[in-house]
């Protein structure tokens, strides 16, 4: 593992300009890490953009196979990193090996699924509709469609996956794929990590001769803000707290040209519990269900936060087991000392609150998180209080009885946006589920039956995303192929000479993708 220098990443270069000293420190300990890291200043933050949109003209012409060969490249690099490195990560994390060697594989995957998107050519939609000169009582202009990318994309890092939504994650991956430079801002949990893992994408572009200012990288607290109001950054992607990513929002819509930002956020991922699942396996369920809950030690986006059920006696024998085992699982260390607070003063408003009883768990001591679990009146979510909505982050869930299945339907119309709702339920249970998934799919982004929803498989038919507040723009996601397309725009050519044409709308259909011509998709090459 190269030396570690703590130095922002500009064009191509390293620069450390500024006079504030950043820490690295051990998640477990809480002990000081032998780097540090210069914060970026404002002229490097301008420069790191300028940077970014000087290779934009000539990045988005570079071929989309030529893209693919630089992404699989940083897979290679990515997955070269060695034991050091993982070993860096955990003492940054506090993450055990086997999952930062998972995560980093999951890293590289990414990249080589985007390399196949850009392979196959889907990624333009193209769309021609060719001349009819004769039509009456109009005739048509020869109108061919493409997209590309919308120009220099913000990235900030997410601290729970320091690999897998930090670097050279989704975000970066797909704003890449799209023909988009990138302007990294990395998370303060895990900046050793960033730093290699930007070393390997650096390396990647060198070998693949990607134009300098490809991928850029800042660190330091309040950075972001002078990032994301520079003009020449034209998108935001985005995962952390619904404060971080709101206050991003209104940042780039108070701009003089205002951009998008795609935030993931905030959510409660809730759980129904139907009767007959219950009656069938109500101990297995409370057991996988706790699984769910504490794994990672809840640090996950798709923690299952919320757990609903129609009162019966088998709900109430599922949670007398649901409740003894989170009492029997011991404390687990978080990312930093920052999140470990933070979980805890979402338990103290949870604990303070009338409305919601503490059903199992230890008192937090240390510097350790106690799983936990609550119980809530279901007039907290029919009445509309906020608290029952509000994510905390950490090993700790909150279960909701309702008297019936109406009540059940009312309190869900209730609940806020969601990343994954979820539905436990036994084949009797599946004949009235119908009117359940419909509101529930108009709630969340990706519905689950019979599973839990913490594991998020990174393949083109993945959504990781959903109504606000669990991400600012519905119509997209962050993990899967489809997350290009947050970072596309169309284009429109109105009877361009063949020659001009870029080569996805040629007439000989150079590439030789599948496009939509006059409403048939083909592949062919157009008279």
């Amino acid at each position: 593992m190269p030396e570690i220098l703590g130095h922002n990443y500009i064009a191509g270069g390293r620069s450390a300009a500024g006079s504030i000293s950043l820490q690295s420190f051990d998640a477990q300990s809480g002990e000081a890490l032998p780097f540090s890291f210069v914060q970026a200043t404002i002229d490097e933050v301008n420069a790191a953009a300028e940077a970014a949109a000087a290779a934009y003209p000539s990045y988005r012409n570079v071929p989309a196979a030529k893209r693919a060969e630089f992404l699989e490249a940083c897979a290679a690099e990515i997955d070269a990193l060695g034991d050091d490195f993982v070993a860096l990560v955990c003492r940054e994390t506090a993450l055990p090996a086997g999952r930062i060697q998972g995560e980093r594989g999951r890293t590289s995957n990414q990249m080589r699924l985007f390399a196949q998107v850009l392979r196959r050519g889907d990624f333009y939609g193209a769309r021609i509709d060719p001349a009819l000169p004769e039509r009456q009582p109009l005739p048509r202009a020869d109108l061919r469609q493409y997209r590309i990318g919308v120009g220099p994309v913000a990235v900030f890092g997410a601290s729970n996956f320091p690999l897998a939504f930090s670097t050279a994650g989704g975000d970066t991956a797909a704003a890449l794929a799209a023909g988009c430079p990138v302007v990294f801002k990395a998370h303060s949990g895990h900046m050793a990590t960033a730093e290699c893992v930007a070393d390997a994408i650096i390396r990647a572009a060198q070998k693949t001769g990607m134009p300098v200012g490809v991928f850029n990288m800042i660190y330091g607290g309040g950075v972001g803000e002078w990032l994301v109001k520079h003009p020449a950054i034209q998108a935001v992607g985005f995962t952390g707290s619904l404060r971080g990513g709101r206050a991003l929002c209104d940042m780039a819509a108070a701009r003089p040209q205002p951009i998008p930002v795609f935030a993931e956020m905030s959510s409660i991922n809730p759980v129904l519990l139907l009767p007959d699942a219950l009656k069938a396996r109500g101990a297995q369920i409370a057991a996988e269900l706790t699984g769910s809950v504490l794994l990672g030690c809840g640090q996950f986006c798709t923690s299952p936060g919320l757990v609903l059920g129609v009162g019966s006696p088998e709900f109430t024998a599922f949670l007398e087991t649901f409740a003894a085992r989170m009492s029997d699982q011991p404390a687990q260390t978080m990312l930093n000392a920052g999140t470990l607070q933070s979980y805890v003063s979402g338990l103290e408003r949870l604990r303070e609150h009338p409305g919601i009883r503490h059903l199992a768990g230890a008192e937090q001591a240390g510097n350790q998180a106690r799983p936990q679990l609550f119980k809530a009146d279901v007039r907290l979510l029919l009445e509309g209080d906020e608290l029952l909505q509000e994510e905390v982050f950490g090993p700790t869930t909150v279960v909701v009885e309702v008297a019936d299945r109406a009540e059940l339907l009312r309190a869900l119309h209730g609940l806020h946006g969601q990343l994954t709702a979820t539905l436990i339920a036994d084949a009797a249970d599946l004949d009235s589920c119908t009117d359940l998934l419909a509101l529930l799919e108009q709630k969340a982004g990706r519905l689950l039956l019979n599973g839990y929803p913490t594991g998020v498989e990174v393949c083109d038919s993945m959504v990781h995303g959903g109504p606000y507040p669990a991400t600012s723009d519905a119509r997209g996601t962050s993990v899967g192929t489809l997350a290009i397309d947050r970072f596309l725009r169309p284009v429109c050519y109105q009877n361009c000479p063949d020659a001009l044409l870029p080569p996805a709308l040629q007439n000989a259909n150079p590439l030789g993708i599948r496009r939509l011509v006059d409403g048939t998709s083909t592949s062919t090459a157009l008279g």
